[in-house]
């Protein structure tokens, strides 16, 4: 393998890690209604399971609400099955076209609950990081041992290979602190 294909390889890996994250950091509540909260309940409709965005069109009219409306009306019994059975604890009101769903506001023990958990999952989106960089040194080792380049070709490879991870560990560490600074917003 070239020392080109590695650093795509790599980054494109991060790239994954980083955006494994940002989907992980959509589903983490904020004081204000988010389609992400539940976008990605699976919901069972026709006999599958299903993203609720596969099944409904999800929108946010007010900053304390959310509005599920099915593509089918006969769904909306599932539908309103998956919040309920969900672990997030909100309670719909179906007035059977739309589903509509109240956002309390979050209290200072809730939002340092939030905070924390987006402090471990920015750690674990770094570690994942930090394991594409030791397979990517490995490449490059092997590469150099395979004589497919030089020496200095694979120190050159390392280096690159290092500052894709800075690059990607501080991307995670902004998302992060930006998402923070929104829990943390009464």
């Amino acid at each position: 393998m070239q020392s080109e294909e590695i650093l795509i390889d790599i980054e494109d890996r991060m790239q994954k890690a980083v955006a494994k994250l940002k989907r992980e950091l959509t589903g983490i509540r904020t004081g204000r209604a988010n389609p992400g909260l539940v976008d990605s309940l699976k919901v069972d409709v026709y006999g599958s399971s299903m993203a609720m965005k596969q099944a409904a069109t999800i929108a946010c009219p007010e900053p304390t609400q959310i509005v599920i409306r099915p593509f089918d009306l006969s769904t909306l019994k599932d539908i309103e099955k998956a919040i309920i059975a969900s672990d997030l604890g909100y309670t719909p009101n179906n007035d059977g076209r739309v589903i509509r769903i109240n956002i309390p506001p979050l209290s200072t023990q809730v939002r340092q609950k939030m905070a924390s958990r987006i402090k471990e999952l920015t750690e674990e989106a770094k570690v994942a990081i930090r394991n594409v960089r030791r397979d990517g040194n490995k490449m490059a080792d092997a590469g150099e041992k395979n004589k497919e380049f030089s020496e200095d070709e694979r120190d050159s490879t390392k280096e690159e290979i290092q500052k894709l991870t800075k690059k990607f560990e501080d991307e995670t560490t902004e998302l992060a602190k930006n998402r923070e600074k929104e829990v943390m917003e009464n």
